[in-house]
C-alpha cells in the first residue's frame, strides 16, 4: 500500500535505468501454474490459520496519514455469503472519527514467486482506499522499504481504475508502477501478478497493463527476491485520496471473493471443497465411472444431458464459475451453453439440458463435498440434486433432478482440466 510518493528525480532515474519491460497489456496469465493456497471465504468466520488482524491507527496513520481505526470486530470484517467484507465505518473510535479493518498472513503464510489473485468488489467515495498487496516477511528486522512491497490491486476514490505499484530501496524509497486500463471497480473483477525470478505483472481479468523488471536484482530491486506476505485492507483517508467529503458514503465495503496462489511445479492441492471459478472439469459420476456429457456433442439450447464413456471431448468438459451469491454455474466448453434444468422445472425426474446461460436459478447449482470426496450438485431453485436416471450406468442414460438422496447416482467426481 503505498506508503509515500516517489520524487520526479527518483522516477526519471528509474526511466533511465529502464525498470519498465512493458506498459500496456500484452498477454493473459500464465495456464501453467499450480494451485498451491487459497481462501475461498466460504466458512462462517475468518480463518486465524491464514490470516491476522492488524488493529489501532499505526505510526502516523500507517506511514499515510489515514483517518481509521483498525479494529478485528465483526462490524468491519467478517464473512458473509462466501465473501470476506471489510467495512468502512464513519463512527468514532479510539480517538478517530473512521473505523475498518487490516487483514496480513504474516507468520501465517509467505510466498515467492506466482501468480497471487484475488477476486473482488470495491467501493467508491471520496477517501477510500482499498488494498491487496504484499510485503517481505523480514519487515520487522529490515523496516520499509527495504522489506519491499507489491501493491497487486490499490483503488482511489471515484476513479475507473486501478493501480499496481512495487516499492523498494535504492538508497531511499523508490518505486514504480501505474494505473490500469478503465473499467467498473465496483462490480467483481480478479486483480493479479504474476511473479517471476525476472519479472512482476500486472492483470485486471486476465488483461496485462504493467511489468517491472527484476532480473539480477536491477536498480537494487533484491527485496523481490524473498517471500512476501500478504495484505487486504479498506483504509479512510492518507496522503493519496485525500479526505472524506460529503458525497462519501458509508459504510463503505470492500468484497473479497477469494484469494489465491499458484506456482510454478506446485503440488498441493486446492482446500478440501474448493473449486477453481473459471477452471475446466470433467464431472465423473461416481456409480457409473462415466462422463456428464452433452448428447452428440450438440450446441443447440435444449440438447439433452446424459452419462457416456469418458472421452475427453468437448461435449463432457465444462468450465465453473462462482457466482456472487456462492453458487455456480456450469458452461459446456463445446456450445457454451450452461447446464439448465428444463423449463426451470422443480419436480423429480425433471430433465437436465444445456441451454442459453441467462444466469436463472434453473442454472444455478450449488457444489459441496460429499465425506468421500464426491460432490454433490444442488440447484437452487429446485433444492433438488443432479441424479442419473434410475442409477443407471449405461451410455445414453439420461441425467435429471431428484430429491437429494446421498446415492451414487448424486455422487460426481470433479476433475480439473485446466
Amino acid at each position: 500500500m503505498k506508503r509515500l510518493f516517489t520524487s520526479s528525480k527518483a522516477y526519471l532515474f528509474l526511466l533511465v535505468l529502464a525498470l519498465v519491460a512493458t506498459l500496456f497489456p500484452v498477454g493473459k496469465a500464465n495456464a501453467a501454474y499450480n494451485l498451491v493456497w487459497s481462501d475461498e471465504f466460504d466458512g462462517t468466520s475468518i480463518n486465524g490459520n491464514n490470516w491476522v488482524f492488524e488493529t489501532g491507527t499505526g505510526s502516523g496513520g500507517w506511514g499515510n496519514n489515514e483517518l481509521e481505526y483498525y479494529t478485528s470486530r465483526p462490524e468491519n470484517a467478517r464473512i458473509e455469503n462466501g465473501n470476506l467484507v471489510i467495512e468502512a465505518r464513519k463512527e468514532s473510535f479510539g480517538g478517530m472519527n473512521y473505523t475498518s479493518a487490516r487483514l496480513k498472513t504474516q507468520g501465517k503464510k509467505s510466498f515467492k514467486y506466482g501468480r497471487i489473485e484475488a477476486r473482488m468488489k470495491l467501493p467508491k467515495g471520496q477517501g477510500l482506499w482499498p488494498a491487496f498487496w504484499t510485503l517481505g516477511a523480514d519487515i520487522g528486522t529490515v523496516g520499509w522499504p527495504k522489506s519491499g512491497e507489491i501493491d497487486i490491486m490499490e483503488h482511489i476514490n471515484n476513479e475507473n481504475n486501478t493501480y499496481g505499484y512495487i516499492h523498494w530501496d535504492a538508497g531511499g524509497n523508490a518505486d514504480y508502477g501505474g494505473a490500469s486500463q478503465s473499467f467498473d471497480p465496483t462490480q467483481y473483477h480478479v486483480y493479479s501478478i504474476e511473479w517471476t525470478s525476472s519479472a512482476i505483472k500486472w492483470f485486471v481479468d486476465g488483461v496485462q497493463f504493467r511489468e517491472a523488471n527484476i532480473l539480477n536484482s536491477i536498480n537494487s530491486t533484491e527485496e523481490f527476491h524473498k517471500d512476501h506476505f500478504l495484505l487486504l485492507n479498506l483504509a479512510v483517508g492518507g496522503n493519496w485520496p485525500g479526505s472524506p467529503d460529503g458525497s462519501t458514503v458509508f459504510p463503505g465495503k470492500m468484497y473479497v471473493d477469494y484469494v489465491r496462489v499458484y506456482q510454478d511445479g506446485g503440488t498441493t492441492p486446492p482446500p478440501s471443497g474448493s473449486i477453481v471459478s473459471g477452471g475446466t472439469y470433467k464431472l465423473i459420476n461416481t456409480n457409473s465411472g462415466k462422463a456428464l456429457d452433452v448428447s452428440g456433442a450438440g450446441t443447440s439450447p435444449g440438447t439433452n444431458v446424459q452419462i457416456w464413456t469418458d472421452n475427453g471431448s468437448g461435449a463432457q468438459k465444462w468450465t465453473i464459475y462462482r457466482n456472487a451469491d456462492g453458487s455456480y454455474k456450469l458452461i459446456n466448453t463445446n456450445s457454451a451453453l450452461a447446464l439448465d434444468v428444463s423449463g426451470a422445472g422443480t419436480s423429480d425426474g425433471t430433465n437436465v439440458q444445456v441451454w442459453t446461460d441467462l444466469g436463472n436459478g434453473a442454472q444455478t447449482w450449488n457444489i459441496t463435498q460429499n465425506a468421500d470426496g464426491s460432490y454433490k450438485l444442488i440447484n437452487t431453485n429446485s433444492r433438488k440434486a443432479l441424479d442419473v436416471s434410475s442409477s443407471g450406468t449405461a451410455d445414453g442414460t439420461n441425467v435429471q433432478i431428484w430429491t437429494d438422496n446421498g446415492t451414487g447416482a448424486q455422487k460426481w467426481n470433479l476433475v480439473r482440466l485446466q
